[in-house]
């Protein structure tokens, strides 16, 4: 009797940690989910910096979501002028210096998206998620911390500061294997609205005269005419886009590739034979982005990426032509 009470005992507690682990992964992800849709929802206003690759460039924006229309302005306050407009799936970015408005059509034209990370079940294979017990301030709001840790040493982590109210990340780290920041998002004002006029999303710059560029035109090319392929991709990542064509400075036609896990993402350039090689074999560092350079099968290969070394390299010499 005494023995089935100890196994009851022992199962009941095991069944409770299970629960209690599914639990706490269920509290991660929805945060997280959260975290996704805020950045869209809202209305909000505020001012952040963005430090990396060892700079710091404090930006204001002003986002507004009119019954599902997206719209966003993002304004440099120091460093070299510019001014970036999203609206649906335009981007525009204003550089009055130089008397350019670059088009592009990725939202990750903005500083703050393009540093935060997006939540999907694909990872957790991959990454360990954690929220942290205790709750810290930023621009004056209570947040909720979490983590984002790699099972290996092919990926970086994150930490999270969301705020309590919205899940809107108001501050995040990029962060390497012995825990040294990458780059960093940090709020020092945040304001959230019922309603924002579409005339703050108005340029103040008078762009007449400028010169308007748009990026290369490549095309996809589809599965079996990659001519290239990666053999020893780290676990969990694969090929998620394709392109072939013009590469801006260049009038040979480039091979891009982006590997993704869903979090990490490598960008692989193979170019023409015929083309002169810019970039000097080896790694190298572009702001807080890594780079390596080789030669494989007589085409110049490069991987970029904000991954470790490493990844870049497996990934880059393991290319070989079909």
């Amino acid at each position: 009797m005494m023995a089935s009470r100890k196994y009851f005992a022992h199962a009941f507690a095991l069944l409770f940690g299970l629960l209690a682990v599914e639990a706490h992964a269920q509290d991660v992800r929805s945060w997280l989910t959260r975290m996704n849709s805020a950045m869209e929802a809202l209305n909000y206003e505020g001012t952040f910096v963005h430090v990396h690759g060892g700079n710091a460039e404090t930006l204001r924006i002003t986002h507004r979501n009119d019954n599902g229309h997206i719209s966003e302005r993002v304004v440099s306050k120091d460093g070299v002028r510019r001014e970036i407009i999203r609206r649906a799936d335009e981007v525009r970015v204003i550089l009055p210096n130089r008397r350019v408005v670059l088009l592009d059509e990725t939202r990750e034209a903005s500083p703050l998206v393009s540093a935060l990370p997006s939540y999907s079940e694909v990872l957790e294979p991959h990454y360990e998620f954690a929220l942290r017990a205790t709750a810290r301030r930023v621009a004056e709001r209570p947040t909720q911390v979490i983590r984002i840790r790699p099972k290996d040493e092919f990926r970086y982590g994150y930490r999270l500061w969301l705020d309590q109210d919205t899940a809107m990340p108001l501050k995040s780290q990029l962060v390497d294997e012995n825990g040294e920041i990458i780059e960093q998002i940090l709020f020092t004002r945040f304001e959230i609205f019922d309603f924002i006029p579409a005339a703050q999303l108005e340029s103040t710059i008078d762009t007449e005269g400028f010169k308007l560029l748009a990026p290369a035109r490549s095309r996809p090319v589809p599965d079996e005419g990659v001519l290239w392929q990666a053999s020893m991709l780290p676990g969990g990542f694969a090929l998620s886009v394709a392109n072939h064509g013009p590469l801006a400075g260049s009038e040979h036609p480039v091979e891009h590739h982006v590997y993704s896990d869903g979090l990490a993402v490598v960008s692989v350039f193979i170019e023409d034979p015929q083309a002169e090689a810019e970039v000097a074999e080896g790694f190298s560092m572009l702001g807080s982005t890594n780079a390596f350079s080789t030669t494989v099968s007589g085409r110049k290969v490069t991987a970029i990426g904000e991954v470790p070394y490493k990844t870049l390299h497996q990934i880059a010499i393991s290319l070989t032509a079909e």
